[in-house]
């Protein structure tokens, strides 16, 4: 059995790491707790907040034996289609094996025995916390793409609580019996930058209640209920695309959707970073133009639109030929008389950096904390949504921002942050630490490099930049991402012998609905092992039409996303993308 390292056995003085950044925040890491003003910690303790501040303390390890264990994980179950054709009902499937992946280092015999845990964290990514019902979403463009409307997207909220209840509930690391320390979410966490999604997405993380509606308060406005045949209509007998598929008929299942969903909020410390969906309309425009502000809280909606002009219009949005939203104002323009009407809503407002970071930092929703999971006065102040953290005794969180504010849905980073980058990771080398690197884009959708309107001049940097940084410091273990919706895990080596792994982990809107628990352990024979385990939410994976409770409805998100028309089938990667052992040379 491994050993689990305290993450907090000495007391260092982290001013000199401070200063040598110039970080926007350190922040109180879980079993880690920095006191006001001092820069130290107590031995195994969190110290004591200052007045108004919160520190984030981790919940109690479960009573040994913890590990190995596999239940609750996909080492041990996962969801998958019974045998059938046409709408395939799910149950319990083959697990996934763990895989050694020695492709920057051999796995040395013995290792298990010597082993020490250093630390353990869930990340969650691409929640897509939805307002089905928002103006400005484009589902018209379903026959374009899948990802423009899914039949499970209204269930969004009860499937994200169940994936909360699901971490809740885990008994600690699965390899190495390490308690979780914390959950990281990297980024889209909402859908459309709306306030209504903003709040539901900080009530499931931290514990409330949501009513996951917009507009009418008794009533669903949207496409589910349209009567038009390119959507799902549950509670209609229409013979709709799905229905022809053979999707269900659900009666009370929109009446179901909108109801008051309560999330018990995470029973540990969790982190935020941001994605395109949560800084830009529409996921893909630049933010700030008043039109987009209007449309989203206004009275008009947009359901269909000719397949000539969604073809046209869709090319030149995967092209980034639109990052302003001219070509996209203006045909929302010319099908004005199309539009339905719906209840106006100022909830549906698309909210700023500034009001993303307020939201954060609001008491309301500090939770089991930090305070500002992650953010902090700092980033206000200086207009930034990037940070470092503090994981365990000798390991560094950095959490980027890398949505470009010019537009489309694509990233990268400005120089400013780049050099903070640098100088981050300097200090950490100088330090003897090591590194884990968030963010909501993977390497290869970092290409986008278009000039920030905020900082004219500015020059932004792709991936490529970023992937050479990351692996001139030693310090680097792993770069942890989303985006892409896929389960992908790829080496990067140097030249002179330093690595790192790049996770990319799956969304919680697309089949699988995954999320992954990453440990780091120690293996004290020059090597250093990351240990993925990818889970699924709490629901069951065997689901009932009549069964509308909030659990009944997160099991349906999950079977409605397997069965999406038109949705990939390779997001789960292969099996050395899933639950793996990651082998790496200490730096």
């Amino acid at each position: 059995m491994s050993r689990t390292r305290s993450v907090a056995t000495t007391a260092r003085d982290r001013r000199a790491f401070l200063a040598a950044t110039g970080a926007v925040s350190l922040s109180a890491g879980i079993g880690f707790a920095l006191r006001p003003g001092t820069g130290e910690a107590a031995a195994g303790t969190a110290a004591a907040p200052a007045q108004g501040q919160s520190v984030a303390v981790s919940r109690r390890a479960p009573a040994a034996p913890l590990a190995p264990y596999t239940r609750g994980t996909t080492l041990s179950t996962l969801a998958a289609a019974r045998p059938g054709s046409g709408f395939r009902r799910l149950g319990d499937g083959p697990a996934w094996p763990r895989v050694v992946r020695g492709d920057l280092a051999a796995a040395g015999a013995g290792r298990a025995g010597r082993r020490t845990a250093l630390a353990a964290f869930v990340q969650f990514t691409d929640l897509h916390l939805v307002d089905v019902q928002h103006p400005l979403r484009y589902e018209y463009l379903r026959a374009q793409t899948a990802s423009a409307w899914r039949p499970q997207e209204s269930l969004s909220v009860p499937g994200a609580v169940s994936l909360v209840e699901r971490v809740n509930a885990l008994r600690g690391a699965p390899v190495t019996g390490s308690p979780l320390h914390f959950v990281m979410t990297t980024g889209d966490n909402t859908d459309n930058n709306a306030k209504t999604e903003l709040d539901w997405f900080l009530k499931v993380m931290s514990g409330g209640r949501i009513t996951p509606n917009s507009g009418d308060p008794d009533h669903y406005e949207g496409v589910q209920n349209s009567d038009l045949k390119l959507y799902w209509q549950p509670d209609s007998a229409l013979r709709d695309a799905d229905k022809q598929l053979g999707f269900p008929r659900i009666e009370g299942f929109l009446a179901a959707a909108i109801r008051e969903v309560r999330s018990p909020g995470l029973n540990l410390p969790w982190y935020s970073t941001v994605g395109n969906h949560d800084s830009l309309p529409g996921g893909c425009y630049a933010p700030g133009d008043p039109f987009f502000a209007e449309f989203a809280v206004g009275g008009r909606k947009l359901m269909t639109l000719d397949e000539s002009i969604g073809t046209g219009f869709w090319k030149n949005v995967k092209k980034g030929g639109d990052p302003k939203g001219t070509d996209f104002k203006a045909m929302l323009g010319s099908q004005a008389r199309r539009m339905r009407p719906v209840t106006p809503d100022e909830g549906r407002a698309p909210f700023t950096p500034a009001e993303y970071l307020r939201a954060h930092l609001d008491p309301a929703h500090t939770g089991t904390g930090p305070v500002g999971h992650g953010y902090s006065q700092a980033n206000l102040a200086e207009k930034t949504q990037y940070y470092t953290f503090r994981i365990a005794d000798d390991l560094l969180g950095i959490s980027l921002d890398t949505t470009d504010p010019g537009g489309h849905y694509e990233g990268s980073l400005g120089t400013a942050q780049l050099r903070w980058l640098e100088r981050a990771l300097e200090a950490a080398e100088k330090n003897k630490e090591h590194v884990i690197v968030f963010s909501h884009h993977t390497s290869k959708t970092m290409r986008n490099l278009r000039e920030d309107p905020a900082r004219p001049g500015e020059r932004r940097h792709g991936g490529d930049e970023v992937l050479a940084v990351l692996g001139a410091h030693r310090p680097v273990l792993a770069w942890v991402n989303g985006h892409s919706h896929k389960n992908r895990i790829t080496p990067h080596a140097a030249p002179d012998g330093r690595s790192f792994w790049e996770v990319s982990t799956a969304s919680h809107v697309d089949f699988p609905q995954l999320a992954r628990v990453i440990e780091v352990a120690d293996n004290h024979d020059g090597t250093i092992s990351l240990f993925t385990t990818l889970i699924e939410s709490a629901a069951p994976h065997d689901t009932d039409f009549a069964d509308l409770s909030q659990t009944g409805l997160a099991a349906l998100y999950r079977e409605l996303a397997y069965n999406a028309p038109g949705a990939r089938t390779d997001l789960s990667g292969d099996p050395e993308d899933r639950n793996t052992e990651l082998v790496l040379k200490k730096g």
